[in-house]
């Protein structure tokens, strides 16, 4: 039997062998599928065309609204309507409609929808996320989807490899989006096409569930198929925290065999800001010069929009204004983190500076709503691409930076570390 990956043992156990090897093209049953009010639509449409279009199990299919939610025009709210009726018509289990609903990559582990050992499948390439609770997760077309949708299987090509070994505990300002944005630069938008990447080291303990879920969800910002973490005493308390089914641990074996090994010293990374346009042109504050004018702060998205983040960022705006002619947006990524975050009082802080609030939704992160800029706006956002036009005009450009980045860019108006202040 030949040496496993964590992702390639995984992927066995879902395809009934003892093993898999790397470029096998395998029939694997999925655990749960994912699509929004962007791309359920396109495999509704599809699934529809099936000969007894019927779904596999209504309990493992969830469709989130939250990318042009709420509705931000008549497209948009047909959008939502036809998967709404979809939902409706098959008894769809986890439907998230507005007022329940939250951007879905922060919601499906804060439901305890996804467990370690799972095979996640979702029609947005983000579905990486849930690597960070020990699952085997990617993106996939909507037609991949549809046909997910009704048979419960999905064919793959097995990834190869990539080993990202972490050493050392994260310095002051520095968190799990510094990581992935460091690897990004590391290794480019596409050092990693195709291949899982997959974490260990000591370093591993000394990252929160959320730094996970942050480096875990921008995997494809390298080309990843997927990332993952090793499962943990942190991993566990998570999963019974959250109501997650019962676990299946995986782990690599001795012999695995891996593209390359690339070493992290976690003690040594600095706050980091990925320039336009792309998420590996990464710099520190370094080489980042000084007294570069901002428009707009996004802080939230599935990347950083969990209350960790919110805490962070209040603790930078606590007793401090947002600078005049900056927009500062804060936007929680579920219905719960919205409410802890109120009741925390972190949305007193966040007025008294000067920020807008909004309900969860994607909203600016890809240009929806709720943040669009225009031509050369700049904006300084937690989220995770910034691609031209990802947040609107093609002529503003977008700067990806962790909370306390972000927040310390909106009181001083230009692109800041936390110790300017």
């Amino acid at each position: 039997m030949s040496q496993m990956t964590m992702t390639q043992k995984i992927i066995a156990a879902h395809c009934g062998k003892d093993s898999v090897v790397a470029d096998e093209i395998v029939l694997a049953q999925v655990d749960m599928v994912l699509a929004n009010d962007v791309t359920a639509p396109v495999a509704i449409n599809e699934f529809r065309k099936l000969s007894n279009p019927v779904v596999f199990d209504r309990e493992k299919i969830a469709l989130v609204l939250d990318h042009f939610t709420p509705n931000k025009d008549i497209k948009a709210a047909e959008q939502s309507k036809l998967v709404r009726e979809f939902a409706g018509e098959h008894n769809i289990h986890h439907f998230y409609d507005v007022g329940e609903a939250g951007v879905e990559h922060a919601l499906l582990p804060e439901k305890g929808m996804v467990t370690a050992g799972d095979l996640v499948i979702g029609a947005d390439s983000h579905t990486c996320t849930y690597g960070a609770l020990g699952a085997f997760s990617t993106g996939v077309g909507s037609t991949d989807a549809a046909v997910a949708m009704a048979s419960g299987k999905v064919w793959l090509r097995v990834p190869r490899a990539i080993s990202v070994v972490l050493k050392g505990k994260l310095p002051q300002y520095v968190s799990g989006k510094d990581v992935i944005l460091h690897l990004i630069g590391m290794l480019g938008v596409d050092g990693a096409l195709y291949q899982s990447l997959e974490f260990s080291g000591e370093g591993v303990q000394a990252l929160t569930m959320d730094d996970r879920l942050c480096i875990c969800n921008m995997a494809i910002e390298a080309g990843g198929k997927n990332a993952v973490f090793p499962v943990d005493e942190a991993t566990l308390k998570y999963l019974t925290d959250h109501g997650a089914a019962t676990p299946r641990v995986y782990a690599a074996d001795p012999g695995a065999h891996y593209e390359r090994v690339v070493e992290i010293d976690l003690g040594t990374l600095k706050p980091t800001v990925a320039f336009p346009h792309l998420p590996e042109n990464t710099k520190t504050f370094d080489d980042i010069p000084k007294g570069m004018e901002i428009n707009q702060v996004v802080i939230g998205s599935c990347t950083n929009g969990r209350l960790s983040d919110f805490v962070a960022a209040a603790a930078i705006l606590k007793g401090r204004k947002v600078h005049k002619g900056v927009r500062c947006l804060i936007i929680p990524a579920t219905q719960k983190i919205y409410r802890d975050a109120m009741h925390m009082g972190l949305f007193d802080i966040f007025l008294d500076a000067g920020c807008a609030i909004s309900t969860p939704t994607c909203g600016p992160c890809l240009g929806g709503h709720m943040g669009i800029l225009a031509a050369g706006e700049r904006c300084v956002a937690t989220t995770n691409r910034n691609f031209v036009g990802r947040m609107g005009s093609p002529q503003a450009e977008v700067y990806l930076a962790n909370p306390e980045v972000a927040a310390a860019s909106a009181v001083l108006g230009v692109i800041a570390s936390p110790d300017m202040l």
